[in-house]
């Protein structure tokens, strides 16, 4: 139990009815986990209005409400908080609530639209062979030391967060890092947290679904870097189009990594194959696992990161050559007999699909075959369907459309709008499967000797979701299967 005064540290209150010397047991912003001594935040989501459940929570137990406006009839024994933001409100009082965690933790954030995933787990796991015990939230999963905790969001919302960062520090965790998406920055999930430092890995058309234009997209991103504390640092992308844009105004450290231009961490690809990575990174040598130049820019932005936090050179670069990618990144599996490729990647965005093909063309030996599987997601930016198309069918010698995540919309729609500006020479490329399973199959069955297959979209995802129904799908079990099955 905590005082209510104690937990509205900093928040930022307008009006107040009632008394705040209260006891409080529980935070929470959804009325159906309210309990007895809740204090419940009324936050107007996309969906729905927490105003109109504060009646319900104060049946439930709730004791005082955070909200942007006072309801009309007010009860004389609850205490009502007026803010103007109740979701940034809520980040404030969760952080106040569970003894503010992240000013405990070394706490990096790293965002973007490709390379969130990588970078986040890379570095999780570079701390952890450094001896020291470390924490990360993201999209694949999150840790608390060597503990799995599955992942819902990119981001969860402020209380999760906040709750599992307590358990970081109960845990002797001493780093967290987290990857911060668009969404959690203009939903005010992140309000509160002190960072130590922000990472920007690069920037390309994606979440047009919720963002009202790419120009906004950009902007949400930027808000993370201009509020970060002085004492923190951003590091950036040099060779990212907008690598410069994200550090103006930052009041934290600014520092740039890059392959071409001349950041503060400066490196160069030496080699580049399907066995992984030789890189030049601050005068030494880097052999890694990893593959492809987009694994190299995640590769760099860990390195400067460890090196801002102050671990060792060499320790850091021998560190990271044991390295892997993280699931469903750039995953492969080969058929025994006829030694296909078989790549499975998350790339779902037109950028991330576009840098998967171009490393896979660049590294091919010669005159392999490049088919791709993918589709695009339901309810989503539909903007991108088309684009996703057109990169394919030119980096590809067959493509074939398929299901994915179709979600409440009708898969054979979604593919319509993927094909419907491709020209004529290209449309000849394609196959339309909604079946993910049979399109799978049928590039493992046109698939010969040494060819490439790269089935694109979901990569660490474990399901296929279709109006409402999560049904168990795994590409990469899918396609090795699949190769048993064909004696390849």
């Amino acid at each position: 139990m905590q005082r209510l005064k104690d937990i509205l540290y900093k928040a930022p209150l307008v009006d107040v009815a009632g008394s705040t010397d209260l006891q409080i047991a529980k935070i929470c912003f959804d009325s159906r986990k309210v309990v007895a001594d809740t204090l419940f935040v009324a936050v107007k989501g996309l969906q729905t209005d927490g105003h109109e459940y504060i009646a319900e929570a104060i049946k439930k137990g709730a004791v005082a409400i955070v909200c942007e406006e006072f309801p009309k009839n007010r009860e004389e024994h609850i205490a009502y908080l007026k803010v103007k933001d109740s979701a940034y409100t809520l980040g404030i009082i969760a952080d106040n609530f569970f003894h503010n965690p992240s000013a405990q933790l070394s706490l990096v954030g790293i965002t973007g639209t490709n390379g969130k995933t990588t970078v986040a787990t890379l570095l999780y796991t570079l701390f952890q062979e450094l001896g020291h015990k470390s924490g990360l939230l993201s999209t694949v999963e999150n840790r608390i030391g060597n503990e799995i905790i599955n992942a819902t969001h990119t981001t969860p919302d402020s209380i999760s967060l906040n709750a599992m960062m307590a358990q970081m520090v109960a845990s002797g965790c001493t780093y967290c890092f987290m990857e911060v998406s668009s969404h959690a920055i203009d939903q005010n999930r992140i309000a509160g947290l002190k960072f130590d430092g922000g990472v920007y890995t690069n920037i390309s058309h994606d979440h047009l679904d919720y963002h009202r234009s790419f120009q906004e997209y950009i902007n949400t991103k930027k808000r993370f870097f201009d509020h970060l504390p002085k004492q923190a640092f951003a590091l950036s992308n040099i060779d990212d189009k907008k690598g410069r844009t994200m550090l103006q105004n930052t009041p934290a450290k600014v520092h740039t990594y890059g392959l071409r231009a001349m950041g503060d961490f400066k490196g160069k690809i030496k080699e580049n194959n399907f066995i992984g990575l030789v890189m030049d990174i601050d005068g030494e040598e880097l052999h890694s696992q990893l593959i492809g130049e987009f694994n190299a820019y995640n590769l760099m932005s860990v390195y400067a990161t460890a090196r801002l936090l102050k671990m060792d050179k060499l320790e850091t670069l021998k560190s990271l050559s044991k390295m892997k990618a993280a699931e469903g990144r750039f995953d492969y599996v080969f058929s025994r007999k006829e030694k296909i490729i078989g790549i499975v990647d998350y790339a779902h965005t037109p950028d991330a699909l576009k840098n998967v093909l171009s490393t896979i063309n660049k590294i091919k030996a010669g005159n392999e075959k490049v088919i791709s599987v993918f589709g695009c997601g339901g309810d989503r930016d539909k903007k991108k369907r088309p684009l996703m198309a057109e990169i394919a069918c030119k980096l590809s010698d067959n493509v074939i459309l398929t299901s994915d995540n179709p979600r409440s919309e009708e898969p054979s729609k979604i593919i319509r709008d993927m094909e419907k500006d491709l020209s004529p020479n290209h449309r000849k490329k394609v196959l339309a499967l909604i079946d993910r399973k049979e399109a799978i199959k049928v590039a493992c069955t046109i698939a010969e000797s040494g060819d490439i297959i790269l089935v694109a979209g979901k990569g660490h995802e474990k399901y296929q979701e279709t109006k409402g129904q999560k049904e168990p799908f795994d590409d990469k079990k899918v396609l090795a299967e699949t190769f048993r099955e064909l004696g390849k």
